[in-house]
């Protein structure tokens, strides 16, 4: 069985916002899912991480026991909270192994000292890292400094080469070409 297989998905809020969606992605497949914006690809997303979209028409397949790892575009401020990088990264069960070396130090400053784009790169480790099979990534290179959006692409590719199927959401072109298996198109429905 396929990590994860959607058969005829419609998902929405109020009422289906994308086309009927067929796809199966491996564990250590990258897929993109691209389209114009509103087109429903967030959607997607959140109705695979079983979060708050509602589906309509068809259904979801996750391998039994896979477990899935969210990221969203929004991160939750930290202003006044006094949690580390390494802090974060032992909440979700993320290792710092493999950590590019520009951002170690990150490790043990306080989120809300760091930098947004520090920031935003050791939330998406933390993602990346967790223990879990399917990852879904709802623009993983916004809000990144220059060296986490060069680090970004190398850090996807070995995350799937540990085993991870990864579905992201990208207006990055670049970044979907360098990292990704294949794209699939989400059409928004017609109003």
């Amino acid at each position: 069985m396929k990590l994860l297989q959607t058969v005829g998905l419609a998902a929405g809020w109020r009422r289906p916002v994308h086309r009927p969606l067929s796809f199966s992605l491996a564990r250590g497949e990258i897929l993109a899912l691209a389209g114009p914006n509103g087109a429903g690809k967030s959607t997607v997303l959140a109705a695979l991480a079983g979060g708050g979209a509602r589906i309509f028409a068809g259904e979801i397949r996750l391998a039994p026991g896979a477990r899935t790892g969210f990221q969203t575009q929004h991160a939750p401020p930290v202003a006044g909270v006094p949690l580390s990088g390494a802090e974060l990264l032992a909440l979700t069960g993320a290792r710092p192994d493999g950590l590019p070396d520009w951002s170690m130090a990150c490790l043990h400053r306080r989120l809300d000292k760091l930098s947004g784009g520090q920031r935003q790169y050791l939330a998406l480790w933390s993602i990346l890292q967790a223990p879990a099979d399917l990852l879904l990534l709802d623009e993983p290179g916004n809000h990144l400094d220059r060296a986490g959006a060069a680090s970004l692409p190398s850090a996807l590719r070995a995350r799937a080469g540990q085993g991870a199927g990864i579905v992201l959401v990208s207006h990055d072109t670049a970044l979907a070409q360098a990292c990704c298996d294949r794209m699939l198109q989400v059409e928004p429905c017609d109003d």
